[in-house]
């Protein structure tokens, strides 16, 4: 880049150089060659109007004296006449100048340039169209020439103080881009090589690598998330697979164990009937873990399947009671229903299906006392709050209870036929809902299930509304 710089300006500077080495000069010598010649034709009409010797002599001598200028004149008569300031020469040239050939030959205005003493004079020799006279005029270099002279060297002293300085600021320039992207690179290479927590940090006030490192931070940032999430799906996925074979694995074991068991000789009906009984239960088992399986990856991948339209939620309440009460009552566990009589806008097989799990769920984890199921109108949404006077759970517990096959307590909840699915798949259609659930426990006090729906009218309700607006 710095290279690229210099080259410009180098050849920039080049340029103007040769303007004013060749042009400018050459400019301002036509302008001083068109100025003598003029001054020398003046002089020359001058002189031709003198009518007599005397009247030439006073003229010549004149003009030399006053003009500050040497005149060489060649008469009619073949006589030389040299004025230098004061003094004229009749019939012979004084000292110095160019030689007498140029001046007796005549011809066009030709102009020389003599040096004397380090004095560069300039001369013209012409002869006007008809004339008898040749007339050479002498004039030292003019001080706007010497002026001319001293600009050409103050530009050419300011062009190489004007290139040194723009390859210094180039070279600044260049270091003001270059390292910050240098920096860029490499803590881009540290990335690619995986170090994601690198951050790239450049000392640069150009807002544009500002930019282009902020949006790489962020860009490594959003890197390192997805990486992370990636890895953790990665690892929740083996686990997923890891506890899917186990679980499947158990049941299939246990019936393939029964079966062999029945073609035992000698076993009597009692006996076969119970092998037959627990076979039969963990393959039902099994056919719950595919189906609660399915359930979550159609909640997962297919938001459509959640169906929304009003019910009544205490209904619904009662007649999940009502199923899971014996289930209940086998375990010593009293079920106390507590609920106004409210409508909800949502899909009521999911909410049903949510109720049976979380009923179930307290139900496994009591061994006595009582499950209560409220439900009750809060703002613009009714909560529905499952209690449960069971085992609870440490604090470690809660944030993995909706996990997959997580089990607080997996004896037990293997006794009891569960399958580790169910809160996930509560919480998989809560959320297709919108809706969180909040869950307490307390290690040997229980647990409390917490989660709202929203309100909806009732439909006698909402039909009045619609008959008293028409």
């Amino acid at each position: 880049m710095f290279l690229t710089l210099a080259a410009f300006v180098g050849l920039a500077v080049v340029l103007v150089g040769l303007y004013v080495f060749i042009v400018l000069k050459a400019e301002v010598r036509e302008a001083l060659e068109d100025t003598l010649k003029q001054r020398a034709q003046r002089i020359a009409l001058i002189i031709e109007q003198a009518e007599t010797r005397e009247e030439r002599e006073d003229v010549v001598q004149s003009l030399a004296q006053y003009a500050d200028i040497r005149i060489s004149i060649l008469d009619e008569n073949a006589m030389i006449w040299d004025a230098i300031g004061n003094h004229l020469s009749l019939g012979a040239m004084q000292a110095g100048g160019p030689p007498l050939e140029r001046l007796i030959e005549g011809g066009d205005p030709v102009i020389e340039v003599y040096n004397e003493g380090g004095i560069h004079t300039h001369f013209v020799t012409l002869r006007l169209q008809g004339s008898r006279l040749s007339i050479r005029v002498g004039q030292p270099s003019p001080p706007l020439l010497g002026l001319v002279q001293q600009m050409r060297t103050t530009l050419i002293v300011g062009m190489i103080m004007a290139l040194f300085l723009a390859l210094l600021g180039s070279w600044i320039s260049a270091q003001l881009v270059t390292v910050p992207l240098q920096k860029i690179r490499k803590s881009a290479r540290s990335i690619s090589e995986g170090d994601l927590d690198s951050q790239i940090l450049v000392d640069s006030r150009a807002s544009e690598l500002q930019d282009l490192t902020s949006s790489l931070n962020r860009m490594s940032d959003s890197f390192k998330e997805k990486i992370e999430n990636l890895e953790r799906m990665a690892s929740l996925q083996n686990e997923f697979i890891g506890n899917v074979s186990h679980e499947v694995r158990n049941p299939i074991f246990a019936v393939g164990g029964f079966l062999e068991a029945l073609a035992v000789p000698g076993m009597s009906d009692a006996q076969r009937e119970l092998y037959a009984e627990k076979a039969l239960a963990n393959l039902q088992r099994l056919t719950n873990l595919f189906n609660d399986l399915i359930e979550i990856a159609r909640l997962e991948y297919r938001e459509d399947l959640v169906h929304r339209e009003p019910f009544n939620i205490s209904q619904l309440i009662e007649e999940v009671v009502e199923v899971l009460r014996p289930k209940a009552g086998e375990k010593n566990v009293y079920i106390d229903v507590r609920m106004e009589n409210l409508d909800v806008d949502a899909d009521r097989n999911r909410i049903r299906q949510v109720l049976i799990n979380l009923v179930e769920n307290a139900i496994a984890y009591s061994d006595s006392g009582t499950i209560t199921v409220d439900a009750h109108r809060h703002g613009d949404k009714v909560r529905i709050e499952i209690d449960d006077e069971g085992r609870g759970m440490s604090p470690e517990h809660l944030e993995r209870i909706f996990d997959r096959f997580y089990r607080v307590d997996p004896d037990r909840s293997r006794k009891s036929g569960g399958t580790g699915l169910g809160l996930s798949i509560v919480k998989q259609i809560l959320q297709a809902h919108g809706e969180p659930i909040v869950v307490e426990s307390h290690h040997g006090v229980g647990s409390r299930f917490q989660f709202e729906l929203p309100y909806a009218l009732p439909i006698n309700e909402s039909d009045a509304v619609e008959v008293g607006i028409t």
